[in-house]
């Protein structure tokens, strides 16, 4: 129950809402009860409700093919992000703190250097991938 006060040409009315429904309110006012209509009118929205269909994944999309290795070392991803530039392949002899690949993650680009010398044994990863932090990216030998 609503209670209400109003003041109408300086008569004072206490007005209270005792049983509604979807068009009709009884009301007490000032001690006599009415049954009244509301009158709705029907308010257009001004701004569209965008209804989108559901999103279908395709077979295999947002899944990484990982290989298992067999051995040397691993480069391992420092935190999540995405496969920017590769400046290594198969076969290439690099030294301690050489740029191996960048990655981009939190809006930067990330250099992942080489922890030690070595030769590039395999690339786990290509230009575009998304890793999580501590995916093997490449190995050394």
């Amino acid at each position: 129950m609503k209670i209400f006060k109003f003041i109408i040409k300086g008569q004072k009315y206490d007005v209270s809402v005792k049983e509604s429904d979807e068009n009709h309110l009884n009301v007490e006012v000032n001690g006599t009860t009415y049954k009244v209509e509301v009158e709705q009118n029907a308010m257009t929205k001004k701004t569209p409700k965008l209804v989108r269909k559901p999103v279908a994944k395709q077979p295999g999309e947002g899944k990484l093919k990982k290989t298992e290795s067999t051995g040397g070392f691993k480069v391992k991803a420092p935190l999540p992000g995405s496969i920017f530039k590769i400046n290594v392949k198969p076969g290439d002899s690099v030294i301690k703190g050489q740029t191996l690949l960048i990655m981009e993650a939190m809006k930067m680009e990330n250099n992942i250097q080489s922890e030690k010398d070595g030769v590039v044994k395999d690339i786990k990863v290509s230009v575009g991938d998304s890793v999580l932090q501590d995916d093997v990216l490449l190995e050394l030998e």
